[in-house]
């Protein structure tokens, strides 16, 4: 048995789950918060046998979209010791972070 993690976005995390459970595959949906945007995220918890989880992780992968953000970045000023500008920068955020674990044992009671 094989434990797979999903890390989405937010918007993403209902229509993910939705997708699982129309093939099949219990879903356990908890909140979570990134690190480096400090935005909140959703991670999934999947439990599947071994032979089932390239089928998770490409559903997974079809309904987690990537997109373009704006951020502001921090930069030192050169006015003064301790003084920051903010400049906006465009990142990708998005798509999915995806683990997948040995379960040692299972037990549903």
């Amino acid at each position: 048995m094989k434990l797979v993690f999903a890390i989405v976005n937010n918007e993403d995390g209902n229509l993910v789950m939705r997708e699982l459970n129309k093939e099949g595959f219990s879903v356990t949906k908890m909140a979570s918060t990134g690190g480096f945007l400090r935005a909140g995220n959703t991670t999934l918890l999947v439990g599947t046998e071994a032979e089932n989880v390239e089928k998770v992780v490409a559903l997974i992968s079809k309904h987690s979209m990537k997109r373009k953000q704006i951020v502001f970045t921090p930069e030192p000023y050169l006015g003064g010791a301790m003084d920051y500008s903010s400049f906006p920068e465009e990142i990708e955020t998005g798509g999915a972070t995806i683990f997948v674990v040995d379960v040692e044992h299972f037990e549903k009671v």
